[in-house]
């Protein structure tokens, strides 16, 4: 009679129990064909974008620096990321694993997962700098429309529809982000389909390099981007709009093109890869957690949920087609964003139906008695968590519009507080972002306690549950994408207008609204963005919890000696929740800290170039923009390292020292806490944006007045808080989250059973720490470098590669 059996071979078993079937492998063969089908639209909406007209040979010149520059940072952004993408493959190699197929599918697939959300960043900002001269071209008809009305009318011709040209412009803007957005959910959908095609069961411990090269990538381009991006606009306001008093894009200040190259590096580069890292990263996690709770149906059905979301994402962003009633372009960027939604739980319902059995019992592949036996219809659990994703999306929406947009009362608050000053315009803007974030919170944490509930006993089902709201939300995520592509893509339209002296009346009139429903949009995907972060992060730390459960049965060792319960009476886990919180505060100081000193150099680059060139003024001199694009170029590549490598080793620090449990308290303080931080930034930032915006616009004292000086400094310190900081913070928790789920394994095997090591862990502990006091201290070394001259460091030769 055979003895029992060992805690590997009940693991061993487990794993068999799951398998792709083959009416599943079809499943999955279908979503990849949808998915292949949304890079067609996507190339599309690339063709009908560049159709457009380019408008005058001025603003293509400024264009063309514009697209030069972008091409120049990105292009060594990825070369310095590259290195370090193939040294963290031979990194995952030494991980555990269950065998070398996973181990090297791992590698294979981190490379795999960065390489696509470098792809989805390039493409977003190569199209997004071709883009924008189309919009201002197209926002110019309406000007030559106003212009030539009288005389139009005079001759018996009707005069230029002004109505219909705004709207042609808008459709070019948002159809630029429908590129990116189908890009985005195109390659997410495909990458997973491609591992579990290929791996079937093995296929959630693969995902796991997948996202974690999705996740690292766009950290490290969200943050790169952020820097670069906030340093150009900061320098660029202080001085040319403060201290010199002309116009945010006045081709007299040099640092014009580095804000116009940096609006495309970090918001249209850094958020498209942080957003497909997002939809990676929720896939990765719904599948690991589908596998243990759904058996084989696990492994299709989370695919099955942002497969319909990539369906009416297209049907979303055909519908955003503006109508002359609309009030503002954001009546139809909402429209088409509550057409994809409500139809995509429509979908959801019939292939719930359709697809899930009725009772848990009939769930193929489950090995897990308490699931089994679990009471209630599978069906209702998938559906209700479904929606729960969905509705968080639009309350989200709703709410960071109400924060944010230029006509609601807290912007309007933030205007008014201008009368007495930047220091009351700079409290304001911080009181919005700290009540919008309890808010914001509030509306999450709900959405994660109503999906959890559905699992009832079962804390993997509702960990589950949690991952399915994740996969409900991504049903949105491309025409999110292309909300936020929308922001950045109106920007630039307007400055390369301003710059090119081309455009007035009218259409600047048209390209000054478009740029204020984009500041919006772009603060409502940042708010929808910490949602898809948090979700994930939930479900992720469920994988992270299966990973232990898993690891202490290969060594035999019960749960309550691995410090896996999460009770923070016990003074290792207490100690590793408050890190979480504090590595967060960190990662935020370093990036803000950053834009600060690299700012620095930027607004003594441009006072020279005004001292020394004083022909600048009266354009008998042409700025030296080059040298600025130089300096942000320089300073963004170099200090995105500090951060980047906090976020890695600050996991591997904690866990190989305080052990699993403290690891997973560490999670636990970095997801609360960055929820709140994350929206904090992004709608202190996108309220004192606004408010300028107002203020330009003639309310409270109107522009070049007192009012509009203080609102220029709430704004420029709300840029790194919105465009920097804030939005790094997604990233930075699905990195740590993906580390300890890597990690976990190792940690177990070197704690406890025949392979325990305690000198290895500590060395590994003490590496770790040392990593990050070192890179801590020297980015704190660093300073705003200046000679005697105030000459920034753009004294250093320019390189060759950088626009001129």
């Amino acid at each position: 009679m055979a003895g029992p059996l060992t805690p590997q071979q009940v693991d061993h078993t487990r794993n068999l129990a799951v398998e792709l079937t083959d009416g599943n492998r079809t499943l999955v063969m279908v979503i990849a064909a949808v998915a292949i089908a949304a890079l067609v639209v996507a190339v599309v909406l690339l063709r009908q974008v560049l159709s457009a007209g380019e408008g005058t040979d001025s603003m293509k010149r400024i264009a063309a620096a514009v697209q030069e520059g972008a091409n120049a940072y990105l292009a060594r952004q990825l070369r310095t990321l590259g290195v370090f993408a193939v040294f963290v493959f031979f990194l995952l190699m030494l991980l555990p694993a269950d065998n070398w197929s996973q181990r090297m599918g791992r590698s294979l697939f981190f490379l795999i997962g960065a390489l696509f959300s470098a792809a989805t960043g390039y493409i977003g900002m190569w199209l997004a700098v071709r883009s924008n001269v189309r919009v201002a071209a197209a926002a110019r008809e309406a000007s030559a429309g106003s212009k030539a009305g009288s005389a139009a009318e005079a001759a018996g011709e009707p005069e230029r529809d002004l109505t219909a040209v705004s709207h042609h412009a808008m459709r070019i803007a948002f159809r630029t982000g429908g590129v990116v957005g189908m890009f985005t959910v195109g390659l997410g959908l495909l990458g997973a389909c491609c591992v579990v095609l290929v791996y079937t069961a093995d296929a959630p411990k693969v995902l796991e390099g997948f996202g974690f090269g999705a996740a690292l990538l766009a950290m490290f381009m969200r943050v790169g981007g952020g820097i670069f991006t906030k340093a150009a606009d900061v320098g660029a306001d202080l001085v040319g709009k403060v201290e010199q008093g002309i116009p945010e894009d006045d081709p007299r200040n040099a640092a014009t093109i580095a804000d116009n190259v940096g609006d495309n590096v970090g918001d249209c580069a850094g958020m498209a890869a942080d957003l497909f890292e997002s939809y990676a990263v929720t896939l990765v996690a719904a599948l690991i957690l589908g596998k243990a709770t759904f058996g084989d149906a696990g492994l299709a059905f989370p695919l099955l949920v942002p497969a319909i979301g990539v369906v009416t994402a297209m049907i979303g962003v055909f519908a955003v087609a503006p109508r002359r009633k609309d009030r503002s372009g954001m009546t139809a960027i909402n429209r088409g964003f509550f057409v994809s939604a409500v139809i995509s739980l429509v979908l959801v319902a019939i292939a719930v139906f359709a697809y899930l059995p009725s009772s848990y019992a009939d769930l193929a592949g489950v090995t897990d008695a308490v699931v089994r036996d679990h009471d209630g219809d599978p069906r209702v659990l998938a559906l209700v968590a479904v929606a729960i994703g969905i509705v968080l999306a639009a309350l989200i929406q709703q709410l960071t519009g109400y924060f944010t947009e230029p006509g609601r009362r807290p912007v309007r608050d933030v205007g008014k507080s201008s009368l007495t000053g930047p220091a009351t315009v700079v409290l304001s803007g911080i009181s919005v972002g700290l009540e919008s974030a309890v808010y914001s919170a509030v509306l999450i944490a709900l959405s994660v306690y109503g999906a959890f509930l559905l699992g009832g006993t079962s804390i993997m089902l509702a960990l589950f549950a949690v991952a399915l709201a994740g996969t409900g939300l991504l049903t949105t995520v491309g025409v999110i994408v292309a909300m936020d592509t929308f922001g950045p893509v109106s920007d630039n339209a307007q400055g390369i207008a301003e710059m090119s002296g081309d455009v007035e009346g009218a259409g600047a009139r048209v390209l000054t609204d478009l740029d204020a429903v984009g500041n919006t949009t772009k603060a409502i995907t940042k708010g929808i963005a910490i949602a898809t972060a948090v979700l994930a992060a939930a479900a992720l730390f469920g994988s992270y919890t299966d990973a232990i459960k898993t690891a202490v049965s290969d060594v035999g060792a019960k749960a309550d000696e691995m410090g896996l319960r999460l009770d923070i009476s016990q003074p290792n886990n207490l100690v590793g929740l408050v890190l979480g919180a504090a590595v967060v505060f960190l990662f935020s100081g370093l990036a803000i800290n950053a834009v600060s000193r690299s700012a620095g150099a930027v607004v003594y680059e441009v006072r020279r170039q005004f001292r020394e060139h004083p022909g600048i003024m009266d354009f008998s001199e042409k700025p030296e923009y080059g040298r600025v694009v130089d300096i942000c170029t320089k300073d963004a590549l170099r200090e995105l390292a500090t951060p980047g490598l906090l976020a890695v080793m600050a996991p591997i620090a904690v866990g190989f020292s305080l052990g699993v449990g403290a690891l997973g308290a560490y999670l636990a303080g970095a997801i609360g806490t960055g929820t709140l931080m994350a929206v904090f930034l992004a709608n202190s930032g996108g309220a004192w944006d606004n408010a300028k915006k107002l203020v330009e616009d003639g309310h409270h004292g109107g522009k070049g007045s007192e009012a509009h000086a203080a609102t220029v400094i709430g704004d420029t310190v709300g840029d790194p808080f919105k465009d920097t900081a804030g939005p790094a913070i997604n990233p930075l928790l699905k990195v740590m989250n993906l580390v300890a789920l890597l990690i976990a394994p190792a940690v177990v095997k070197f704690s406890y059973g025949a392979d325990a090591n305690k000198g290895l862990r500590i060395t590994v502990a003490l590496l770790a720490v040392a990593v990050i006091v070192v890179a801590v201290y020297l980015s704190k070394r660093r300073g705003v470098a200046v000679d005697d001259g105030d000459t920034a460091r753009s004294a250093e030769p320019v390189d060759p590669a950088v626009v001129s």
